[in-house]
């Protein structure tokens, strides 16, 4: 199926499902390949006058390796039917396993980005800032103790969504 290209302003989707339901599926480039990750975590909106989304990656992550040596990277949603495909990706390290091949999944490299044929929306975002979360940071102790027992706090990345496209 063929994709067509949208504004920002124009995603129906909600956010809160979208990123915390639905997961998105984090893919950056580098050295001509690509490698891809799950992720639940993260938001959209507005910052510096531009539409931007924030996602959050720990340093364990290859994809992280990926995200950071590349100027943006992509994030594909995917229908439920593609749950298990997600699960798979969230636990699976492209470290030890040519990961998106055994997922089922179709790359599509778009100038230096890499999407899904499968995806039902694709949004390619060019990286702005990045920083990495810090203990200190924390003014209330809960999340820090509960989602970091290991301290492996994650990067936060700000990136501007440059185009957007849905499946026609």
């Amino acid at each position: 199926m063929a994709f067509k290209e949208i504004q920002p302003q124009e995603m129906r989707d909600d956010v809160f499902t979208l990123i915390g339901k639905d997961w998105l599926v984090v893919c950056g480039e580098k050295d001509g390949r690509a490698n891809a990750m799950t992720a639940s975590w993260g938001g959209m909106g507005v910052l510096w006058g531009k539409p931007v989304v924030f996602i959050f990656i720990r340093p364990q992550r290859y994809t992280k390796e990926f995200v950071d040596a590349a100027d943006g990277f992509t994030l594909s949603v995917l229908d439920e039917s593609k749950r298990k495909t997600l699960n798979y990706l969230g636990t699976v390290s492209g470290r030890d396993e040519a990961k998106i091949e055994k997922a089922g999944l179709t790359p599509i490299s778009n100038g230096g980005f890499t999407y899904f044929a499968e995806a039902r929306l694709a949004i390619f975002c060019r990286k702005l800032y990045a920083q990495e979360m810090k203990e200190t940071c924390f003014i209330v102790q809960e999340p820090a103790a509960k989602w970091y027992p290991e301290r492996d706090y994650h990067t936060m990345y700000v990136a501007e969504i440059q185009k957007v496209l849905v499946r026609a």
